[in-house]
């Protein structure tokens, strides 16, 4: 079972992509799914009355989970703040091996809320829990994000967030101890460039810390202005090391380590596999079209590898959806919008206008709430198929994976 989220990857996202690269007439391989629907997206509020426009925490919830939840909150109900077994941990009771893979953080909301319970998706390393202190070791609680990733010995663990890892502890038996040093204590192969994770083999789990923060993005540009920019094109980000993998990359040795110790785990042990093409949305978030169009054609090539996967392996369910909409749009060259803009000149040649108006703050655009794609081949995908609801994807891949 591979699961790829783009973050922020609405309908308009994906055609904005589409145009400036394949064409108008063209199609991405996010395109190419025979099953195709949508899922709603709304979050709740502690009473369980909708929010109609969900954070990446509560949405992240939501499938793996199937409860709904508060914004803000990773894998908690929105009561009780009690925390609810998810996805990858009731794959891991079943011996199948399981993976994580994103462009962002490992600590960030949605792959936190496969690894982790807090009342807050701010508490990602040990110094990072003031708006957690229910959570804490001193509380009794099972401690940060980045702690209890680790705690899970997942199998494969491939993104950014390597400053959360080096907090040091500060309380319980591991007082003293950075969170990497727990991890190579659990035995984690701990790596941090291309060339050492293609010399990882399977057998012990694998902790790829490839940045500090958030993977750098592949394309940049001029950022959307009040006025508007000039015609322009987009350029590869320079700063983007070799040794940094791609998101294709990672989601190719994801998928040949976990399929390696699936069978070390024995007969019939599948995996279970989440992508996240995390920086669509915060580079929508930043009104930048040029990274937030490279952004999705990064995950698009996540895709693409997905589907090879399958396509030699018809056991195997794929499904490529988003956590929530975002705040691009594809507007009339004449427009004047009210918000921030910027012009594109695809790959036809042609002029295209991205306009940005969901927040007028210097904090950056919004999220939106509206419904986003789900699309799925593989056994089961037909549950994808017309309108559905965030927490129906828990069920599906629960069944998928035959998970009580």
């Amino acid at each position: 079972m591979i699961l790829l989220v783009g973050d922020g990857m609405g309908d308009s996202e994906i055609t904005l992509a589409r145009n400036y690269t394949v064409g108008a007439a063209g199609r991405l391989h996010l395109d190419r799914f025979p099953m195709t629907g949508t899922y709603t997206t709304y979050s709740v509020d502690k009473q369980g009355r909708p929010n109609y426009v969900t954070d990446s925490a509560a949405s992240a919830t939501a499938w793996a989970t199937g409860h709904k939840t508060v914004n803000d909150r990773v894998s908690k109900t929105p009561d009780t703040n009690r925390g609810v077994p998810t996805i990858l941990e009731l794959a891991q009771r079943s011996g199948l091996a399981t993976g994580s893979v994103t462009t962002a953080e490992l600590t960030d909301a949605t792959p936190a809320a496969l690894t982790s319970h807090v009342t807050d998706r701010s508490c990602q390393g040990p110094a990072d829990m003031e708006r957690c202190p229910a959570d804490t070791r001193a509380a009794g609680g099972p401690g940060s994000i980045a702690e209890q990733t680790v705690a899970h010995s997942v199998d494969v663990l491939l993104g950014g967030g390597r400053q959360r890892f080096e907090q040091t502890i500060t309380e319980g038996p591991d007082h003293g101890a950075t969170v990497l040093d727990r991890a190579r204590q659990r035995g984690f192969q701990v790596v941090t460039d291309a060339r050492a994770l293609g010399a990882v083999r399977p057998g012990r789990p694998v902790l790829g810390l490839f940045a500090r923060e958030e993977l750098p993005v592949a394309w940049i540009g001029a950022p959307a202005t009040a006025e508007g920019t000039a015609p322009q094109r987009c350029v590869a980000n320079r700063k983007r090391l070799e040794d940094i993998p791609s998101l294709e990359e990672l989601t190719r040795r994801a998928i040949t380590l976990l399929e390696a110790r699936a069978r070390q785990k024995g007969p019939g042990k599948g995996f279970f596999l989440q992508v996240e093409g995390a920086s669509i949305d915060k580079q929508n978030h930043d009104a930048d079209p040029c990274g937030q169009i490279g952004e999705t054609v990064a995950f698009d090539q996540a895709v693409k590898a997905a589907r090879e996967y399958t396509a030699r392996h018809p056991d195997t369910l794929v499904i490529t959806t988003a956590d929530h909409g975002h705040s691009s749009q594809i507007v009339p060259m004449a427009a004047r919008p009210a918000g921030l803009s910027a012009t594109l000149i695809t790959d036809e040649g042609a002029p295209m206008k991205v306009s940005y108006g969901t927040h007028a703050g210097e904090e950056g655009q919004e999220h939106s709430g509206v419904q986003v794609r789900i699309a799925a081949q593989g056994p089961q995908a037909h549950r994808v198929l017309g309108t559905t609801d965030q927490t129906q994807l828990f069920t599906t891949l629960r069944t998928a994976l035959n998970l009580r």
